[in-house]
């Protein structure tokens, strides 16, 4: 725009020189094409409209009313929950009251009022007289199950599963029928390869605490030695009471994530000890490896409790091998991790539980 400088003394040149100067329009341009709007439909409800909102009851009679309906819907509501809650099939029923242990010449049964427990081949469950603990904790299994469902999981009756895994062994073992005990020699062999216990960590790892922190740290045990001292003791009593002479050597190195594996002959006497078990101790061992994923872990628990390995203990022994000790014998990296990130909670609290659950179910069953 260019400016035009009026005399002051006169109004008339001020506006003169308003109308006169020459003015300069800008316009902006765009290179974007133009887009023209797309309507969207309208959503459509289908059925009545909605009732006008009403005033609230200001007369007695209107909330006495008021108050009786909701009442009525209470009631309906507690007559459908208790409807729901009635069993509609046999087999939501309980049919017995009370389980006792019964003491006969064919050894201990286990009674619901007047009828035997059965195994899942239809036998009775008769223990022998020496495992009136292990009768007693079946016993209590199913006196605490609110329905003849529930006997049908083995998550609620673990002990009475376990027993009768051990009769179908047994009556196996009678019939020489041995694809039973082949089939779980074959899966307790291959634990031996990767057993938790002979599974160390590394020597170094760029996880642990570095070299300048505080000396408190420093002075930590890395997991890798957490697990040898755990280890340790337990191949030093196998390979002198239980497998002389045999050498358990660690399936990883030092600096290794490839497994290395058992001397031949430390295979070919760990599977023949293990084909020679009883029934009872089979199925325990089963048991044990499946929840501590560890056949030496395994092996040492059962031989601790069982009576077919007495003359094997000690009786000057300070400490027994009990359930803690091999809980943490084959849950050292997850304690080691654990404290340091912390527990999940609901997973690591029942996974510790529920090992030590098992574990117990093992010595009952030896005992």
């Amino acid at each position: 725009m260019e400016l035009f400088r009026p005399a002051a003394s006169s109004m008339s040149a001020r506006r003169v020189a308003f109308t006169r100067s020459p003015i300069r329009l800008y316009q902006c341009l765009h290179t974007s094409s133009t887009q023209k709007a797309t309507p969207l439909p309208l959503p459509t409800v289908s059925g009545p409209p909605p009732l006008p909102p009403q005033v609230s009851a200001s007369q007695p009679e209107d909330r006495v009313a008021r108050k009786r309906k909701q009442a009525e819907l209470l009631e309906r509501g507690k007559s459908l929950r208790s409807n729901a809650a009635k069993p509609s099939s046999v087999l939501q029923k309980r049919f017995w009251k009370d389980a006792a242990v019964k003491e006969t010449p064919d050894g201990l049964h286990i009674m619901l009022d007047t009828r035997p427990v059965r195994t899942a081949s239809k036998q009775v469950l008769a223990l022998p007289k020496s495992k009136r603990a292990l009768a007693t904790g079946i016993a209590l299994e199913w006196d605490l199950l609110v329905s003849t469902q529930q006997a049908l999981k083995q998550h609620y009756i673990p002990l009475t599963s376990l027993t009768s895994r051990a009769f179908d062994i047994q009556i196996a073992d009678s019939q020489s029928n041995n694809k039973i005990r082949d089939d779980l020699l074959q899966m307790l062999m291959r634990y031996l390869s990767t057993d938790t216990l002979l599974c160390w960590a590394p020597e170094k790892n760029r996880h642990d605490p570095s070299q300048d922190t505080t000396r408190e740290q420093n002075s930590a045990k890395t997991l890798r030695e957490k697990q040898i001292e755990t280890a340790r003791p337990i191949i030093a009593f196998l390979t002198t009471h239980v497998f002389p002479g045999v050498e358990i050597v660690p399936i990883l190195g030092e600096e290794s994530i490839l497994p290395t594996p058992q001397p031949e002959m430390t295979r070919e006497i760990v599977r023949g000890w293990v084909a020679g078990l009883p029934a009872f101790e089979l199925a325990a061992l089963e048991r044990a490896v499946l929840a501590s994923k560890s056949l030496l872990v395994g092996i040492r628990l059962l031989v601790e409790w069982s009576w077919e390995y007495e003359h094997l203990r000690k009786e000057d022994a300070k400490e027994r091998f009990g359930i803690e000790e091999a809980a943490e014998a084959c849950s050292v990296e997850v304690r080691y991790q654990t404290s340091m990130w912390g527990e999940v909670e609901d997973t690591h609290d029942v996974e510790k539980e529920d090992l030590r659950r098992q574990l117990g179910s093992v010595i009952l069953l030896v005992t």
